[in-house]
């Protein structure tokens, strides 16, 4: 066997074993410039073009040998994900291994993606890298127990959902009135306890939110595609805050920080375009942040969360609606703790 030979068997499997396993939603499979980020080196030091389209000639090698298949056939870009062929069982498992650890590794941390790099190390093929015994994610505020869902129509709105087709639904609203539209699912959404589905309606172009426990009855329709939203974008949906019910404009908020939201939000920014200087020495606080977000419901129990370790400062609309949950807050809780609650 030639070096070469041996060197591209090597990286076809390296390629193979960076690809999420088999079923893996688009969002989460990798298309060339990825790749090409991430184990580009394997390609040599020539041009980008030359290096891509040795990525390329590798791509169709392991499609024409089923081991992986393009996500969006027909797509730009192609997006790949395995199909469930297994690396080989040999001395070289383990080199493997670690080979895809620091694959993971170098997609994830340059953009922060942690909690998709632990649910790969977690749940990555039928051989966790890790058991749950070696890795846990403990969360840092209350959960509420999740909504109780039934199980046909999950099963319904996953299958429309990856099938692209439309749903017809019983749903129930928040005044208990019920209505039977015809949806067509752009995309599930898990927010704390709750999962909503972005969908249109019957024939209207506009996005709705719809959450899956109010649903009563779900049956899939299979011989009608279901109509794509306009422009639709799960990520910018998320960014503008629509998720969380507020208008998510982009606000530039200015805060002072105190106590364990020190070394906290030093060390994990509220956004990429955070600063930081740090307050007078008479100052009841420690460091003055700002940063550019969007504001929405999720941002407002988050500063409220923090109580007085930390003070608002700008926006100044922001500031006052902080001054006025307090305050009622306040009338909730007699100033003597032995007198007694109204």
């Amino acid at each position: 066997m030639s070096a070469a030979y041996y060197d591209r068997i090597q990286r076809l499997r390296r390629l193979e074993a960076l690809l999420p396993k088999p079923g893996s939603k688009a969002g989460d499979c990798l298309d060339g410039t990825r790749l090409l980020e991430i184990i580009g080196e394997a390609y040599g030091k020539g041009s980008s073009n030359s290096r891509r389209r040795a990525l390329q000639r590798d791509l169709e090698t392991l499609v024409k040998d089923g081991c992986i298949e393009a996500v969006n056939p027909g797509g730009k870009p192609l997006r790949y994900r395995r199909i469930g062929h297994e690396v080989d069982d040999d001395v070289l498992i383990w080199e493997y291994t670690l080979r895809q650890v620091r694959d993971l590794i170098a997609e994830a941390v340059p953009k922060r993606q942690l909690d998709r790099l632990w649910e790969r190390l977690l749940h990555e093929g039928d051989c966790p890298l890790l058991s749950d015994q070696q890795l846990r994610v403990v969360p840092d505020s209350l959960r509420l127990r999740p909504v109780e869902l039934y199980p046909e129509v999950l099963h319904a709105v996953i299958s429309a959902l990856a099938q692209q087709c439309a749903l017809q639904v019983v749903y129930r609203n928040a005044a208990g009135e019920r209505s039977r539209p015809l949806l067509h699912p752009q995309a599930l959404v898990q927010r704390g306890p709750i999962s909503y589905l972005f969908a249109l309606k019957n024939d209207e172009d506009d996005l709705r939110l719809y959450a899956l426990h109010r649903f009563i009855r779900a049956e899939i329709k299979p011989q009608i595609p279901a109509r794509a939203a306009e422009d639709f974008d799960l990520d910018r949906a998320l960014a503008e805050g629509k998720i969380d019910f507020g208008r998510g404009e982009q606000i530039e908020l200015v805060i002072r920080v105190r106590g364990y939201l020190t070394p906290l939000l030093l060390a994990c920014p509220l956004s990429e375009n955070q600063t930081s200087e740090e307050e007078p020495d008479d100052s009841d606080f420690d460091v003055r942040l700002q940063a550019q977000l969007p504001q929405t419901g999720q941002l407002l129990r988050w500063l409220l969360g923090a109580g007085d370790n930390l003070q608002v400062l700008a926006p100044v609309e922001l500031r006052h609606v902080l001054a006025e949950q307090a305050r009622k807050m306040a009338g909730l809780y007699p100033s003597d703790p032995d007198d007694p609650i109204a």
